[in-house]
């Protein structure tokens, strides 16, 4: 379920959204949801001093709070 929710942002903002790919690392208490995007729209996955990327954080918390885990997005370049 945040694998979509990450991949549709992240397509949203882009302009290479065929670029776009998510992979899930699952662990015992958290799961790593790593983000790559084409080296041209990094800067508008991560945005000014970090806001877009710290939201999307802040909606992924949230999202995770049903299943009781920590997801962590790490954007990758």
């Amino acid at each position: 379920m945040e694998k979509d929710l990450v991949e549709y942002i992240a397509k949203s903002l882009v302009d290479e959204p065929a670029e776009v790919v998510v992979n899930i690392i699952e662990g015992e208490k958290s799961t790593i949801l790593e983000l790559k995007v084409s080296p041209n729209d990094i800067g508008k996955v991560i945005g000014k001093q970090g806001r877009i990327a710290k939201a999307i954080r802040t909606i992924l918390s949230a999202s995770a709070t049903k299943t009781g885990k920590r997801v962590v997005l790490e954007i990758l370049d």
